[in-house]
């Protein structure tokens, strides 16, 4: 969450400083500011009206308003600091300044469509499953996404139906960059594919619209390209022979079984002892 800026002069947060952050301010608009609330402290003392109040009504509607706001708009909304805002909404704060109670109940949900902050997970889903069967880990794509591995894990597995926008645009920029690029050829990129063939995703290949609820996958064309440039290209296993590769690492940047490459090893070496 983005630091709170510095309150202005005029302001009893300004007046009153930050104790170990910010100096109390003494120029005469924030000396007014503070007789004014001190006043205005004593004046709703006398009357019964405490300066806190239950936070139960402001963490409800917060939970109404972050279904179209983002931390950072409510933050701008409300003018108050989005880590306060975060902490009354996940029940930190029993109760609250009377004047954040105000600030939250008098910003109101947005209605328009496209200021939805959750969309459907279809496409996101997609994208994931589609990297993990060709061999990327849930760790390296969640890295890549800057989400949390778990996260992406319930996206891929389909138990979250519905993702944040922002969230949805990461994945979407990670998969642009991830979809044609080899998986590092390391213990997790075995794994992945199998765990991605167990549970029948399908790859980049095999959606004509990834987004298209209605588009179904041609597994013929998202399996076979990878499989037969393996067999039919023993040059380029050789060239990753040499370069001291071993057989699980050259499959897993082939995208093959690494009996495939044990095979074009053993047919290079009987052509050279012929």
């Amino acid at each position: 969450m983005s630091p709170r800026p510095i309150p202005p002069h005029g302001t009893y947060a300004r007046a009153n400083g930050s104790p170990g952050y910010r100096k109390a301010c003494k120029c005469q608009p924030c000396l007014v500011a503070r007789r004014r609330h001190d006043k205005r402290w004593k004046v709703n003392r006398d009357l019964g009206k405490p300066a806190s109040v239950d936070a139960a009504p402001a963490r409800k509607h917060l939970a109404l308003l972050r279904e179209t706001y983002t931390w950072r708009s409510l933050a701008t909304a409300t003018g108050l600091a989005e880590s306060n805002l975060y902490y009354i909404a996940n029940g930190a704060r029993a109760t609250i300044h009377r004047d954040t109670h105000h600030s939250i109940l008098a910003v109101h949900p947005k209605t328009t469509a496209v200021d939805t902050l959750h969309i459907d997970a279809l496409g996101s889903r997609r994208r994931l499953q589609a990297l993990m069967t060709i061999g990327h880990s849930v760790r390296s794509i969640a890295r890549e996404c800057r989400i949390a591995k778990d996260r992406a894990h319930d996206i891929a597995l389909g138990l979250q139906p519905t993702v944040r926008s922002d969230v949805a645009e990461r994945i979407k920029a990670a998969y642009m960059r991830l979809a044609f690029r080899p998986a590092p050829a390391n213990k997790h990129t075995n794994r992945t594919r199998n765990l991605a063939a167990s549970r029948g995703f399908h790859g980049p290949l095999a959606w004509e619209d990834i987004d298209d609820p209605e588009c179904q996958p041609e597994t013929d064309t998202a399996v076979t390209p990878r499989r037969f440039k393996a067999v039919v290209d023993p040059d380029r296993v050789a060239r990753l022979t040499l370069l001291g590769r071993t057989n699980e690492q050259i499959a897993a940047e082939l995208g093959c079984h690494e009996r495939t490459v044990s095979r074009v090893r053993r047919r290079a070496e009987m052509q050279q002892a012929a």
